[in-house]
């Protein structure tokens, strides 16, 4: 199983971007599907965006227009570009391999907090 670290969260002001990172352990060249999930304080995880191995994306109704994932399987990288951010947005990032709905998976990462004032 690849291993998955993200990275790229902080603290930003009301419709500002961030960009943020899920490096992975092995190469992502073969993996079909990423997606980036989040989980915002007493809610449930959910999936934020996913992207194929052929560049196809999908994204939650909340960030559409906002957010893009994107791949770089030559860094075995997954990014996902956040503009127009809003105190909802806040929340930890997550990314995992599959893009499965949240409750699939048993193992989490660490994540990366994105704060975004109200």
């Amino acid at each position: 199983q690849v291993q998955l670290v993200e990275s790229g969260g902080g603290l930003v002001q009301p419709v500002g971007s961030l960009r943020l990172s899920c490096a992975a352990s092995r190469s992502i060249f073969s993996i079909n599907t990423m997606g980036w999930y989040r989980q915002a304080p007493g809610k449930e995880r959910e999936l934020v965006a996913s992207i194929t191995k052929g560049g196809s994306t999908n994204y939650a109704d909340s960030v559409k227009g906002r957010f893009t994932i994107s791949r770089d399987n030559a860094k075995n990288t997954v990014y996902l570009q956040m503009n127009r951010l809003k105190f909802e947005d806040t929340a930890v990032y997550y990314c995992q391999e599959g893009g499965f709905p949240a409750t699939y998976y048993d193992y989490w990462g660490q994540g990366t907090q994105v704060t975004v004032p109200s």
